[in-house]
């Protein structure tokens, strides 16, 4: 887990590595096997446990992961959208590859 800046949630949030984002993404399936209110708990659970964030949008975790996002800009520090992305969508820097 590491603290990264999340475009969609505009703010730094906690993104899981490799190994707890499979944990979350077995959970989040799990959730739509289940028909209760309280389908999305465990995945909930899981990530609040792990990072102390209080997260309450499951979807919102599906798009916390360190292997969806790229490198830090060299200009902003803020983490390139994607790990392709050219350019910053935060400053518009030029990402030297």
């Amino acid at each position: 887990m590491e603290i990264k800046y999340c475009w969609r949630c505009k703010m730094k949030v906690p993104f899981l590595d490799k190994e707890e984002f499979k944990i979350a993404s077995d959970l989040y399936s799990k959730g739509f096997r289940d028909n209760s209110e309280q389908r999305f708990k465990a995945l909930l659970d899981y990530y609040n446990n792990l990072t102390g964030f209080g997260e309450t949008e499951p979807n919102a975790i599906m798009h916390h992961s360190l292997e969806q996002i790229g490198p830090d800009c060299e200009c902003c520090g803020k983490p390139y959208r994607t790990p392709k992305a050219k350019l910053c969508a935060a400053c518009g820097n030029k990402r030297k590859i």
